[in-house]
């Protein structure tokens, strides 16, 4: 994610252009929910910190697209209203991985790092896929703009937790998982951040 994931244009689609963009709109949906439920379930079996920020990232780009489809044919206005509620779902999610966060430090245990470097790899592809199917939109609609950014810039984030997973199952040590989760939350911090006070001032005008 950046700070880029919902800057506010107005950009529109012709009608023929929204039908097809709210098709992508639901299969994207669907594949973060799927990639959600995984990444949670299984982060939480593992105590995976990096597996469970990604996954609670999932949760929010789902919400986004489900009100994302609502608003596709809306005013700026609306895309505003969808904007801020994107960044507040963000940043709540964010402030609770922090807190699970220092709940794992103060009770450590090392997750299982062949769990989070797979469920990683399959939450890259995922993001693939979405990333492509938005890809033809990327210059269109600002939610689909916005939805194809974050896109670009989670496949890193699936990057990171491979990498912890590999480094985690390497060094025997939750280190690597705990600085994963870490630096996707603070990601996910700073976006939603960017995203309400952009929301924000689009409302006021």
């Amino acid at each position: 994610m950046s700070k880029d994931c919902c800057d506010i244009d107005e950009l529109k689609l012709n009608n023929k252009e929204n039908d097809k963009l709210k098709i992508v709109f639901w299969v994207v949906l669907i594949i973060n929910l799927a990639m959600f439920l995984a990444e949670f379930i299984s982060g939480t079996l593992s105590h995976s910190n990096a597996l469970v920020a990604d996954s609670l990232d999932m949760l929010a780009d789902t919400f986004v697209y489900g009100i994302s489809i609502y608003a596709i044919t809306k005013k700026q206005a609306v895309k505003a209203n969808v904007s801020l509620i994107k960044g507040v779902i963000m940043m709540l999610l964010g402030l609770y991985v922090v807190i699970d966060i220092i709940y794992k430090i103060i009770n450590p245990i090392i997750p299982t790092a062949e769990v989070i470097s797979i469920v990683g790899i399959i939450a890259l592809l995922a993001n693939v896929i979405s990333f492509l199917l938005l890809l033809k939109y990327r210059n269109g609609d600002i939610n689909a703009r916005s939805s194809w950014i974050c896109f670009r810039n989670d496949m890193w984030a699936n990057v990171a937790v491979i990498i912890a997973g590999l480094l985690v199952g390497y060094l025997n040590s939750m280190v690597p998982d705990i600085i994963a989760g870490l630096g996707i939350v603070i990601v996910v911090l700073y976006s939603s951040f960017h995203i309400i006070k952009e929301s924000l001032h689009y409302r006021s005008h």
